[in-house]
């Protein structure tokens, strides 16, 4: 038995007809829309007002690069850039992804590439956007199939042939700018890198205030903690986060979203989701409060520590507590003095287990702060030159097998120094602040999470869960009485009501008393 496949051809190439159809839109995006990228911004406006008014730039022989390269991390806003370049412009706008000339037949990605510039031309001026990039134009070895270098030599030819005049701008956008072809970004194709950095504090902070303008927020919601708590975040995550808290307060019935869920959000995304259903017990979660209280005292304590934020012992992902510090601006250069602040915080939990519990009841809760303290101490002695013995040395770019023993245990010996003198002056610190010790970890024991403004209250000698208690009875009693004015003032209101009706009727001794509550 014979079966017979028929499989339709498109003679023109030779290969399988699937031609991708190619929609241009007019975009809606404006770079008001655009937050947190100030300098890619101006870069793309030169591209605005050449699109708009070409002869400013070619009058004198001038010319715009032939293809404009946005680059950064994901999430960053390449395509919406892209898209505000469009909608400043009034132009109209191709979005292609790289992987749609992406095609297994020899020839299909090739012959997409001309399809779409063609259609670009009739267009013009207008704006070819293709993301991810590298999907197409990756560097190409002897090992790639034909199809892949066709597509990508059809793109270089297409760049190639543009000219200043002809109104047509490519703008790609890759996460790899590494992984690109040398062709594709040399000078006269995509001869135009933009950088598209994650935002920092102050970017944040306005992409903030874009997403959270059609969110019913309360007023405790503070911008500026949110975005300082954020760093690293791109305007993606962001704009995940700011959904994740108005989802958490619709299913809680709040009628706006409160701090709180921001801060419920941020910690989700960051540490992972609360673990409720982990069973601790009653010692180890004190010996937890124990540990982060420590973490808290010296960054509450010492000299050119990161402003504490808040402390907590719910768990999330693997963490048993952790203790949050926020800078009051991105920072990309450190003093000694911050360095040595960082690695004594990180001592700090260490420190509160030997003296609350004794040296051989520590637990492995400080592994994660040896390290990092660890990595802080061989920074400054190998690459920043702040080892008192081994003086202005960088050992950052030389491999440790090619140093000499004498040099290695130098280093070693400066390393053991900073994290043994730290071990002291923790000791030290924590020690003359027993009592304010004990509180905060007690008081975080039984609330579990405390601000820094809870922490600061403590640490003058207030007892904070007493306050609250005393100011929930308060908020009881007021509304009791507030109850009970209402209820009087409607005793009245039906009094005066039926003794109305009643001389009205003729009933004048006939008496009632209503009461509301």
């Amino acid at each position: 038995m014979y079966i017979y496949i028929y499989i339709y051809f498109n003679f023109d190439i030779g290969v399988p007809f699937h031609d991708v159809e190619y929609s241009t839109a007019k975009s809606n995006v404006k770079f008001s829309d655009v937050q947190g990228v100030d300098e890619a911004k101006e870069e793309l406006k030169e591209v605005v007002e050449f699109l708009k008014n070409p002869e400013k730039f070619t009058r004198i022989g001038g010319k715009l690069p032939k293809g404009i390269l946005l680059y950064g991390p994901p999430g960053t806003g390449k395509t919406y850039l892209a898209k505000a370049v469009a909608g400043e412009s009034g132009v109209p706008f191709f979005q292609m992804s790289g992987s749609e000339f992406d095609e297994l037949y020899v020839g299909v990605g090739a012959k997409r590439v001309r399809q779409l510039v063609a259609l670009a031309r009739k267009k013009a001026p207008c704006i070819i956007f293709i993301d991810e990039l590298d999907a197409v134009g990756s560097k190409r070895n002897s090992k790639d199939q034909g199809y892949m270098k066709q597509t990508l030599n059809q793109l270089l030819v297409e760049l190639d042939g543009f000219n200043s005049t002809e109104g047509v701008i490519f703008i790609a956008a890759t996460n790899q700018l590494e992984a690109l072809d040398k062709a594709l970004i040399r000078p006269g194709r995509f001869d135009r890198h933009i950088p598209v950095p994650l935002p920092d504090i102050n970017g944040r902070e306005k992409i903030i205030e874009t997403h959270i303008k059609n969110i019913h927020i309360g007023r405790d919601v503070n911008i500026n903690t949110l975005a300082r708590g954020t760093t690293g975040f791109s305007g993606a995550d962001l704009a995940n986060l700011i959904n994740q808290a108005a989802i958490k307060a619709s299913k809680e019935d709040k009628l706006v979203v409160h701090m709180e869920d921001l801060e419920w959000a941020k910690d989700k995304i960051i540490m992972g989701i609360e673990r409720k259903t982990a069973y601790v017990d009653e010692e180890n979660k004190k010996a937890t409060a124990y540990h982060e209280t420590g973490h808290a005292i010296v960054a509450l304590h010492t000299p050119g520590a990161l402003p504490l934020h808040k402390v907590t012992i719910i768990q999330r992902g693997n963490a048993l507590g952790v203790t949050v510090q926020l800078p009051v601006m991105d920072k990309n250069a450190y003093t000694k003095k911050e360095l040595l602040a960082m690695i004594d915080v990180c001592m700090g939990g260490r420190v509160a287990e030997e003296l609350t519990y004794g040296p051989d009841e520590v637990t492995t809760g400080a592994s994660n702060d040896l390290e990092k303290a660890t990595s802080i101490a061989r920074e400054m002695v190998m690459t920043y030159g702040m080892a008192e013995k081994i003086g202005l040395v960088s050992y950052k770019n030389v491999e440790w097998a090619s140093l000499n023993s004498t040099t290695q245990l130098a280093i070693e010996a400066e390393i053991k120094n900073i994290l043994e003198n730290s071990h002291q002056r923790v000791v030290q610190l924590i020690k003359s602040h027993k009592n304010e010790y004990h509180n905060i970890a007690n008081t975080l024991f039984l609330k579990e999470t405390l601000t820094n403004e809870e922490i600061k209250e403590i640490a003058s000698g207030v007892d904070i869960i007493k306050k609250e208690k005393e100011a929930e009875a308060k908020r009881k009693l007021k509304e009791k009485k507030n109850m009970r004015a209402e209820s009087d003032d409607i005793d009245v209101d039906i009094d005066e009501t039926i003794n109305k009706v009643s001389n009205e009727d003729g009933i004048i001794n006939k008496q009632y008393n209503y009461n509301a509550i």
